[in-house]
This record gives C-alpha cells, sequence and structure tokens, in this order.
C-alpha cells in the first residue's frame, strides 16, 4: 500500500476479505494510495479522514445499505463513486445511481474494465464541468457556442435535443439514469412518461451517429439510463 500523498487516494468499502485482497493485488501497483473501510459507517468516516479522490462501494455492507451510504456523503461531497456489487438487477442499479453514483460494476468484472472506469471517474473529477468544448471520434460540442459538428460538418439539433446532448456531454462517461434526465430535461412531471426519453434520443442518435441502430456515442445501460461516451472509453 502506498503512502505518496500526490497518488489518487482510493477508499475501499467492501466486508468481504476475499475482495478487498482481489481489490489491493489489482490496484496497489503504484499508481494509487488505498484506503479500506468494512463497513458503511467506517466508510461514512474515512470519507472525512482520508479525503479520497474516488469511492469502490459494495451496496451489501454489514451495518447499512450501501444506497443510504452514497446519499449520505453526497449531502457533503461530489467524490466519485463507483459502486461493486453482486446485486446485478435494473432496480438496485437504478438506485444507486438515482442516490449519485457515477458508475456501476456488476460482480465478477473484468481488471481491465474496472481500471478503464477509474481512470475515467477520476479524469471527469478534474475537468471543469464549464469545459467549452467536448470533442471525442467525430463528434465535436462547442458549449460556449452551441455548436454540434460531426466530421466537420455542423448538425442542426431542436432545443431539446442540444438540451439533452448538453447534459450527457457535462457528465460524460458517466451513467445518467432515466428518472434523472427526465427530470433535468423536462421537470417531475415527465418522471413516468420514459417514452418521451427514447424518442430524443433515437432523434439525436439519428443525427450523430454513423449507424444510429449501433451507437457509438451515446450508449444504453439496459433499464438504468444512458452513458455518454467518454475519452478513455
Amino acid at each position: 500500500m502506498s503512502s505518496d500523498d500526490n497518488l489518487p487516494r482510493i477508499l475501499i468499502v467492501d466486508d468481504e476479505v476475499s475482495i478487498q485482497r482481489f481489490l489491493h493485488t489489482t490496484l496497489d501497483t503504484g499508481e494509487f494510495s488505498l484506503h479500506q473501510a468494512e463497513n458503511g459507517h467506517a466508510a461514512l468516516a474515512a470519507a472525512v479522514a482520508a479525503h479520497p479522490d474516488l469511492i469502490l462501494l459494495d451496496l451489501g455492507l454489514p451495518d447499512m445499505d450501501g444506497v443510504e451510504v452514497i446519499k449520505r456523503i453526497r449531502e457533503w461531497s461530489q467524490v466519485p463513486i463507483i459502486v461493486l456489487s453482486i446485486r446485478d438487477r435494473e432496480s438496485d442499479k437504478v438506485k444507486a445511481i438515482d442516490a449519485g453514483a457515477d458508475d456501476y460494476l456488476s460482480k465478477p468484472f473484468g481488471v481491465a474494465e474496472l481500471k478503464a472506469r477509474i481512470r475515467g471517474a477520476l479524469r471527469r473529477s478534474v475537468q471543469l464541468v464549464s469545459e467549452p468544448i467536448y470533442k471525442v471520434d467525430e463528434l465535436e460540442v462547442d458549449l460556449s457556442r452551441r455548436i454540434v459538428t460531426v466530421r466537420g460538418e455542423e448538425i442542426q439539433l431542436t432545443p431539446t435535443e442540444y438540451d439533452l446532448l448538453r447534459l450527457l456531454v457535462t457528465h460524460a462517461g458517466k451513467v445518467i439514469s432515466h428518472s434523472q434526465i427526465l427530470k433535468q430535461i423536462w421537470g417531475v412531471g415527465y418522471v413516468e412518461q420514459p417514452h418521451v426519453l427514447r424518442v430524443n434520443i433515437s432523434n439525436l442518435r439519428r443525427k450523430i451517429e454513423v449507424d444510429a441502430s449501433r451507437p457509438q456515442y451515446i450508449t444504453t445501460e439496459p433499464g438504468v439510463g444512458y452513458r455518454l461516451k467518454a475519452l478513455d472509453y
């Protein structure tokens, strides 16, 4: 375990010894400073004391549900939280994302994918949301000028389509749940009308994707929400 204060600090919250060992073996490569908590109350205390740059959180903790841990941390901190859980039901993923988790990986997961998600979350956490230009592959969104181009050609979006794309851009690489998007773009009265979101996502994909039936930029997290491609995904 590294003690270098200049390294990104990762707080691992899991009560299973085997998972703790696996994560420490996987991540203790000199890239991170690792910290451990075995239950929810210890996690909340460590989130204050260790000032982590990222939290890896299991939902099945012995003293409180991981979703409650997320909610309490979100009352005062925007530290990136990646859920690592054996729970793979859509409802569990939605609850965690709605509570404020940045990402969700179901156990078992691949080491390469875990590290990619960590890199993406850490990179996003140091970026300013107000950065004027988002560019990945052949898609470019200039937020200051409200201009969207694909392969160098300007794309005309409706106001709603632009607001939807802007929301995805400012959370690039992060899963945003259906309910979060509906609340942000259309208001709380539309939370129970997911078809409105599906139609607009479909229209947006037709305008920015090479093949809307096989989207490369806006990907679907089944039953949970959508994710806009980040630079290192």
